[in-house]
């Protein structure tokens, strides 16, 4: 069994980091308007220093538990259940981290709760101080969520009275029940998969993006996820209807779990249910599912036409590179269809995302789960926007399906990277800002390699 104090370890570096990064959010986070430090304040300054130092230091406890997760006796799913808790305690309290949707997501609940259609009107519609927190770029956006999610947040709107701590915290309550729900469900889906819990907690509930877009971050992709995995497991349970049910509550959050029917069909064929049935059986359900959601909500259904919500300008997804790019090169040229050349790309990505999730169905069709976790993966890749989080769509039962360990090693390599892409105000760098990253990044990697040494040299004492 892998000693208590290796684990323990792990437990308390990443809980520094956690802690850094609550502490250093204080000053450099997504904070109200009102509580906002000037980036070039020494305060902010210290902070976004502090925030990337942590989130070194929350990697390097990841890596570190990755290599006891790989020994012949690997710590039990509870324990690591635990030190999911432990590192996710400091962030319930501290600001938003990392992007300022919560906000988003707390104006247009307070809409649906005063019947303004969400869908038709961005968040100046509503006006007032909740409407001031959310980004420029989004005031005058519809909501791009389903009737499922602005139920919620109608609901917490009126619990919390438009009162802005209690708003995010309940909020943060929202997004760590999807993350309790998804850390639930990967044992079994694991299990199913011939996979390895423990790996599969590892990966897919301690990642740290998990910590620092879906509990730092509050977003709604937790709780899309969370009912995805309770209903792929009701559906591995020979309960395929309720499991229909539970992935269309989750595609009524975000529309990308929609996949997820695809796997329920597939499910229900390996338990020997006639293809067509089981297709039947699940557009019902998922029918049904809609309309009674839609009509609780009371949104109507205009977030059908949402689904086509723009993009920012400055997106960094391959089709919008590439758009810009190709826009660029056409301006030069002096050609007229420079305007179209971001629609274009766009259009070809999503081209591209369907045949990918043709190919993989037809392929991996045995392995519906890993097939839904690639399928997600190539919808987020390809789509025409990309945020560190939405990588979670895929990994999430990519970490629960994964055929080898290399897999999951390419997984984790590209999971460091995108940790470290965003400031934890949510905002574009300047050079300055990106300095300060760097140097708390680098100031975490000088610490542990000093703390190595440190444990190292009793050791070579002894042996000397």
């Amino acid at each position: 069994m892998v000693p208590p104090a290796d684990l323990r370890r792990c437990q308390l570096l990443g809980l520094a980091g956690t802690a850094c990064l609550a502490a250093g959010g204080e000053t450099s986070g997504a904070l109200p308007v009102r509580e906002l430090l000037a980036p070039s304040s020494a305060h902010a300054a210290l902070g976004l220093v502090g925030v990337h130092f942590g989130v070194v230091l929350l990697i390097a406890a990841w890596a570190l538990l990755g290599r006891l997760i790989r020994r012949p006796d690997p710590p039990t799913p509870r324990a690591l259940l635990l030190v999911l808790a432990i590192w996710a305690a400091p962030l319930l309290l501290a600001p938003p981290l990392f992007s300022r949707d919560v906000y988003s997501y707390l104006a247009q609940g307070a809409m649906v709760d005063a019947h303004i259609d969400v869908y038709a009107h961005g968040p100046s519609r509503l006006g007032g101080p909740l409407a001031d927190e959310v980004a420029p770029i989004w005031r005058h956006t519809g909501a791009p969520y389903g009737p499922v999610f602005l139920a919620v947040a109608s609901a917490l709107a009126g619990v919390t009275r438009g009162e802005l701590p209690a708003g995010l915290f309940g909020m943060r309550l929202v997004a760590l029940l999807g993350v309790a729900l998804m850390a639930a469900t990967l044992p079994r889906l694991a299990r199913h998969s011939g996979a390895d819990p423990a790996a599969a907690l590892w990966l897919g509930a301690l990642n740290p993006l998990v910590l620092l877009h879906l509990v730092a971050g509050a977003h709604n992709d937790a709780i899309m996820l969370g009912l995805l995995g309770v209903g792929l497991v009701a559906a591995l349970g020979r309960w395929p209807v309720l499991g229909a049910v539970l992935v269309t509550l989750a595609a009524l959050v975000k529309a990308p779990a929609v996949l997820g029917l695809a796997a329920v069909v597939v499910l229900q064929v390996r338990t020997g249910r006639h293809p067509a049935r089981a297709v039947l059986t699940t557009t019902l359900a998922a029918a049904a599912t809609t309309v009674a959601a839609t009509a609780v909500a009371g949104t109507g259904y205009g977030w059908i036409g949402a689904l086509n919500a723009p993009v920012s300008p400055q997106n960094w997804a391959l089709t919008s590179l590439l758009g810009r790019a190709t826009r660029a090169l056409l301006e030069h040229l002096g050609s007229d269809l420079a305007p179209l050349a971001v629609p274009v790309w766009h259009a070809f990505g999503v081209v591209a995302a369907v045949t990918a999730v043709l190919v993989i169905w037809i392929r991996l069709r045995p392995r519906p789960v890993y097939a839904l976790g690639l399928s997600l993966a190539a919808v987020a890749a390809l789509g025409p926007a990309i945020r560190p989080w939405y990588a979670l769509w895929g990994l999430f039962l990519i970490a629960a399906a994964a055929p080898s360990t290399s897999v999951r090693h390419r997984v984790a390599a590209v999971t460091g990277v995108l940790a470290l892409s965003v400031l934890p105000s949510g905002g574009a760098a300047d050079a300055g800002q990106l300095v300060l990253a760097v140097s708390g990044g680098a100031l975490a990697v000088v610490v542990l390699w000093q703390a190595h040494q440190a444990a190292q040299a009793p050791a070579l004492g002894r042996t000397t």
